[in-house]
């Protein structure tokens, strides 16, 4: 059965592409076998709503938020790392899918491996994979980021030995432990980018009175976010003053992007200890020996990998290129299908019904 499956992707794989997708809240990176990954660019949309039509996707939709007329909304169809919008989301998939395959298009749709979080429903896995196949996928897996995570940073997901993961994405945290190649412990948590950037948006308007958009938020979590006191770092920042209403500026230091987040890390703290409490004691010595994996954007925070080492009691390394964990480890997948399969979610499709 085996070998048959094998010579069946194999003739396959002469007449269509390998894909895999990190459908992420704030970013989607697409790899292509043979091309390595071809696409990184923001989950967003921009619709016409006089039309219904799509207007720009990706990295145009995003250079329009806050600057569109009425008629035009840039909306993220991916929220929390769940599809909200059904529509939307095939149709962003569609684009990147045709955008990847520009110039290499083959004869049948392609075979895709999409990253989605950990604990999502059975009704939100089966929106992912007919969102996909509505863009022209013929075969679609699914995998909770966590696992995809650990296989991209090339830990040994089916040894015995337990592999501890967090990965922090724009709209959720994945809190994994690895082995035997499944996730015996998992947790995810509303805690990631977009948290962050509302906490700065927040502190900035009750500290300052000064309304700034998502966009600065963002800007100035990347360049100033760090947990640990070290050099200081400023950034300008523009918004729009609440007292008198006329555009404003003022600088934004480490220390005032330390203050908003605060909150957010520790509960990100908690509830990673949660998930170290409720993990067999075994699994949990494993960790120690090894140490904790960060992927994600969040990852890049400043001080962060040394703040949840003095936290947890336990190593903390970051991932190589931590950002394209997951879409490397979808890659790593679609290499070796049979080796990985067991690490996929289980097709609805593919199940044989028990008399």
């Amino acid at each position: 059965m085996d070998t048959l499956r094998r010579w069946k992707d194999t003739v396959l794989g002469w007449f269509s592409h390998d894909i895999g997708i990190d459908l992420g809240t704030a970013n989607t990176l697409v790899y292509v076998k043979g091309r390595g990954i071809v696409i990184n660019e923001p989950s967003i949309v921009a619709m016409n709503q006089k039309t219904g039509q799509v207007v720009a996707v990706g990295q145009e939709a995003k250079n329009m938020l806050g600057r569109t007329p009425p008629h035009i909304v840039a909306v993220q169809p991916v929220i929390d790392g769940v599809i909200s919008d059904f529509e939307i989301t095939s149709e962003m998939l569609s684009y990147l899918i045709n955008k990847a395959q520009a110039g290499h298009t083959k004869l049948l749709g392609p075979r895709v491996v999409v990253g989605v979080p950990s604990g999502i429903t059975s009704v939100e896995v089966r929106a992912v994979r007919d969102a996909a196949r509505s863009a022209g996928a013929r075969e679609v897996h699914i995998v909770e980021e966590p696992m995809a995570a650990a296989i991209g940073i090339e830990l040994p997901v089916h040894e015995p030995t337990g592999s501890m993961v967090i990965d922090i994405g724009g709209g959720t945290t994945d809190v994994g432990i690895v082995s035997l190649g499944g996730l015996v412990n998992s947790r995810n948590i509303r805690i990631a980018g977009d948290k962050f950037n509302q906490d700065i948006t927040s502190h900035i308007r009750n500290e300052y009175k000064i309304l700034i958009g998502e966009r600065t938020a963002e800007d100035i979590k990347i360049a100033a976010a760090s947990i640990l006191r070290g050099e200081t770092i400023n950034i300008t920042a523009r918004g729009r003053d609440l007292v008198t209403g006329l555009p404003r500026e003022m600088v934004v230091t480490d220390e005032d992007v330390r203050a908003a987040i605060g909150h957010s890390i520790d509960d990100l703290v908690e509830a990673v200890k949660d998930v170290l409490e409720s993990t067999p004691p075994e699994i949990v010595a494993d960790v120690m020996q090894r140490g904790i994996y960060l992927a994600g954007g969040g990852a890049l925070i400043r001080g962060l990998p040394e703040f949840l080492t003095a936290a947890l009691g336990v190593p903390v390394i970051v991932a190589p290129d931590p950002m394209t964990a997951v879409v490397r480890g979808t890659a790593v997948i679609l290499d070796d299908m049979d080796s990985f399969r067991g690490t996929l979610l289980v097709n609805e499709d593919e199940l044989v019904p028990t008399e």
